[in-house]
């Protein structure tokens, strides 16, 4: 009399060979699935644009503005950043450059660091002391062009330009609210990104109506699809949108 055995599997002895092909068959399944959750997951996220810091220490000369937030309207470019441009600047970490250029305002500097670019927004995190960013206000500094543009309503995205132009990929939700809020505080160029462009650029740094700082009345909208009324200026190469923080207003 022949004695039907169900195959039983204990974990410290080899796999009985009825279950063998069972087993290769759920692991192959699993790992299908978590892969694909992967891709899924991976595909539903916001495409992050061609981002980053770009290779090779980049040196710059040019003319120092510092409000709303620092920038160099550059007058002697390199390899990658062209005479012409206006680059906004930004330190280590999650820390602004306001201090280090306060006395140099509309002088001739030189600077050097790390440069980070989102399309047409370009930063550049400065190296420390000395070698980052150089007093040459012996030169003569040229005039820098304004243009005003008029008054604007945009809807967009207020991030901080740092992280936006390549530092970290661009996130949502609680975390890039949290990330964007602490640049922000540390003294990084907020960054308005409009969803539909104006006078060719998404990318428009933010200041109030007075061409000053605007940090504390941003950090409740960060991360958040908004409204907002100001003017915009064109200063060299870049838009400023010298924003009136009481137009400000979440959007569904």
């Amino acid at each position: 009399m022949s004695e039907n055995r169900t195959p039983f599997f204990v974990g410290y002895l080899s796999a009985p060979k009825g279950l063998r092909s069972f087993l290769l068959v759920s692991i192959v399944s699993m790992l299908l699935f978590f892969a694909g959750v992967g891709w899924l997951l991976a595909t539903t996220q916001p495409d992050p644009g061609s981002a980053g810091f770009l290779p090779g220490r980049q040196t710059l000369i040019g003319v120092l503005e510092n409000k709303p937030y620092p920038m160099l309207h550059v007058t002697e470019g390199s390899n990658r950043i062209s005479t012409g441009t206006t680059v906004l600047l930004s330190g280590g970490g999650k820390r602004g450059v306001q201090s280090r250029g306060k006395d140099l305002e509309g002088a001739v500097v030189r600077i050097s660091g790390q440069a980070l670019a989102r399309g047409d927004l370009q930063m550049i995190q400065l190296r420390g002391g000395m070698q980052g960013l150089a007093d040459m206000s012996d030169t003569e500094a040229p005039g820098i062009d304004v243009e005003d543009l008029g008054k604007w309503r945009l809807q967009g995205e207020i991030c901080d330009g740092k992280c936006l132009a390549g530092a970290m990929r661009p996130g949502t939700g609680l975390a890039h609210k949290a990330c964007a809020n602490l640049c922000l505080t540390g003294g990084v160029p907020p960054v308005f990104v409009s969803s539909q462009p104006v006078e060719g650029s998404e990318f428009l740094l933010v200041g109030n109506a007075n061409g000053e700082p605007l940090t504390e009345q941003l950090l409740d909208y960060t991360a958040l699809f908004v409204e907002a009324e100001g003017r915009i200026e064109r200063r060299g190469s870049l838009l400023v949108f010298l924003m009136d923080p009481t137009t400000v207003r979440p959007l569904p």
